[in-house]
């Protein structure tokens, strides 16, 4: 009678700082845990959630991460630099002549940029790994307890189906 009377999110909370469950509490997460869906496809979950600044900043990482922008760069600088070569040869004023320093600006201002832009999508992919894996807890916890009573309840057919075989053994023997 004294029983308090917990809420889903105390009984939740309870569970995942590892503290002792009482039995009616246990009954009750049990209870939850078996008739509530737990998991979630945390992609959809996530792309529900992104604004368009994370959907900029995961296109540009996945861009600037592939090896067609890598060589595209490449050649990029090679022709900025070929060109202001060829211009200084032919005695033409190079808009950038050697030693390029408006190019290493570009460079270096590219490079100020687009490793934040990298951070930001980086730590959107490490929150979506950590909301994976506590639905993976979830999904596993709640797996685990469905086990757990199905094996109490083989136990108890077993144990049925026990009774039943001395009771017709016995039956056997008179």
């Amino acid at each position: 009678m004294g029983q308090v009377q917990r809420t889903r999110k105390d009984i939740v909370k309870m569970l995942l700082k590892n503290k002792e469950l009482e039995n009616a509490d246990e009954e009750q997460l049990m209870e939850i845990l078996f008739n509530e869906p737990i998991a979630i496809d945390v992609d959809k979950y996530v792309s529900d959630n992104e604004t368009w600044k994370d959907r900029l900043a995961d296109k540009l990482t996945e861009i600037c991460g592939s090896w067609g922008f890598i060589i595209w760069f490449i050649i990029l600088i090679s022709v900025w630099m070929g060109v202001n070569i060829i211009l200084l040869k032919m005695d033409y004023e190079a808009f950038d002549p050697y030693p390029f320093i408006l190019l290493n600006l570009a460079l270096s201002t590219i490079s100020a940029l687009q490793a934040p832009v990298i951070m930001m999508s980086q730590n959107r992919a490490a929150k979506k790994d950590t909301l994976r894996g506590k639905n993976d807890y979830k999904t596993d916890l709640k797996s685990e307890l469905i086990l757990e009573e199905l094996h109490d309840e083989i136990r108890k057919v077993i144990s049925n189906q026990n009774k039943i075989i001395r009771m017709l053994n016995q039956d056997d023997d008179k």
